[in-house]
């Protein structure tokens, strides 16, 4: 059975879509927001000298994102499965929670005063709906869900 339209998505795309007019590539200006505020998730990225992990890995965010708000085909399982993957990297979910809202934080920037309260709204209710995922990795528990 279909899933019914996420009326999140039209609002979290128009989003993403002027920030990726206005900027050509958005992961130096999250990263550097992450480090900023997260100072200890740099030595995280100790291998990626050239950034490449760093753009595939906003990529993969963003992908699952509009999947979310999507057909939601994968990323709730996507999520998960990063969460327990990155445990074996020492990487606490609440990492996961923290880059989720820091995409959203650098879209709002690049987007600047174009960003509105309704795509403020759908974002914050999205990433509440991302964080149930990041902090219930079991998919047995909410495979009805999905």
């Amino acid at each position: 059975m279909p899933r019914a339209p996420d009326p999140r998505e039209p609002l979290i795309v128009a989003s993403l879509e002027l920030a990726a007019e206005r900027c050509e590539d958005l992961t130096p200006l999250v990263y550097a927001r992450l480090f900023r505020e997260q100072p200890e998730m740099e030595i995280l990225f100790w291998r990626d000298q050239n950034h490449q992990i760093r753009g595939e890995m906003l990529t993969r965010v963003i992908q699952a994102i509009l999947d979310f708000v999507g057909e939601r085909l994968y990323a709730s399982t996507l999520i998960q499965s990063e969460v327990v993957v990155h445990e074996g990297y020492d990487v606490p979910p609440e990492v996961f929670r923290i880059f989720f809202r820091t995409v959203r934080d650098g879209v709002c920037e690049v987007c600047g005063a174009d960003w509105t309260p309704e795509w403020d709204a759908a974002w914050e209710s999205l990433l509440a709906d991302l964080d149930y995922y990041v902090t219930h990795p079991d998919q047995a528990t909410t495979a009805a869900l999905a």
